[in-house]
């Protein structure tokens, strides 16, 4: 199968690769539902030695840095709680954590939540954490730019290999919230 973008040597529909994926990742293609079909869901192999951004789109196509997303974990914390939620946002942009995240979240402060913790919390890899199989009771913020693209590319919850995702599914995800303005540019 050729990837819809990017050039890899590799390129599969996602329920045909589930071992190659994390469990909640795997998890998560098995049980989708939405008006994308999973097939549609592409899984790349990467060599985990090219997983930095530049380093990746010289490899892979230059294109795919406009094409790209990353999620990241964050904590909002009002009181004594705390919330975990993921943000995906184009990679050339930041996620506007002290604005829009703290707001969506009522919270008081906001941060990205430390590394074992995201990595403890969601099953996945660092570098590779995706929004696709994320706990069920997160919010997932989505950038709207993301979900106007026609594929995005993402991590596939491990930091070998990537996962084209039509960007209309982001908005379909469990907990899934499109915001305007979530990404701001670098």
């Amino acid at each position: 199968m050729e990837a819809p973008i990017g050039h890899f040597d590799t390129a599969g529909p996602a329920p045909d690769c589930l071992d190659e994926l994390t469990g909640p990742v795997a998890d998560a293609v098995r049980n989708w539902s939405g008006s994308v079909p999973a097939d549609q869901i592409v899984y790349v192999d990467t060599d985990p030695e090219w997983a930095d951004t530049a380093v990746f789109v010289e490899h892979y196509g230059r294109e795919l840095l406009e094409q790209s997303a990353n999620c990241v974990v964050v904590a909002g914390k009002r009181g004594g709680g705390t919330t975990l939620a993921a943000c995906v946002v184009l990679s050339t942009t930041r996620v506007d954590v002290n604005g829009v995240v703290r707001r969506q979240l009522g919270a008081r402060k906001a941060s990205f939540a430390a590394m074992d913790t995201a990595v403890g919390e969601t099953g996945m890899e660092y570098g590779g954490i995706t929004p696709v199989g994320l706990p069920a009771a997160w919010p997932v913020l989505v950038d709207s730019a993301v979900v106007d693209l026609p594929y995005v590319l993402v991590g596939s919850g491990r930091r070998r290999g990537k996962l084209l995702v039509p960007g209309k599914a982001f908005a379909e995800l469990p907990g899934a919230v499109v915001l305007e303005g979530l990404g701001i540019a670098v």
